[in-house]
């Protein structure tokens, strides 16, 4: 990896307060280049190869804590990762993901936000999740 091509994801750490590792560079730039926008650690240990699974979750939770990342609890028994693109720091309006139920895979909707929903009186909302099972095209095709 070049210099010039890491700058984005150090300028991105930076910006969070978060000090730009290798590591921590690596892991951002596998999570972030991933087609569908969402991973599990083993996957990202599998990309990386350099990696063991411990270090990928302490990286993984100290980006979470800094939102640069949002778990994904996708039904799946995995949890999985997705790299928050929030113009804003107001989490708890995030995206929609869609989950296959026969493959697991899930992929995100970056451009659709999760609808308002209107919240009882003294409830505050510090998060949520918009999760649609189903079954992904090559799925629907095996089983036609």
């Amino acid at each position: 990896m070049s210099a010039e091509s890491n700058s984005k994801y150090e300028e991105r750490l930076t910006s969070l307060g978060i000090r730009p590792t290798a590591i921590r560079i690596m892991v951002l730039r596998a999570i972030s280049e991933d087609p569908d926008g969402i991973i599990s650690i083993a996957d990202l240990a599998s990309r990386i190869g350099s990696l063991d699974t411990s270090t990928i979750f302490r990286t993984l939770s100290l980006f979470s804590e800094h939102h640069l990342v949002h778990e994904v609890d996708d039904g799946s028994g995995t949890q999985k990762y997705c790299v928050c693109h929030c113009a804003d720091l107001d989490h708890h309006h995030g995206h929609i993901h869609l989950t296959c139920t026969r493959c697991h895979k899930t992929v995100c909707l970056r451009d659709v936000p999760i609808p308002a929903v209107p919240l009882p009186s003294g409830f505050l909302a510090e998060e949520s999740e918009y999760i649609v099972k189903g079954l992904c095209q090559s799925c629907c095709d095996v089983i036609r």
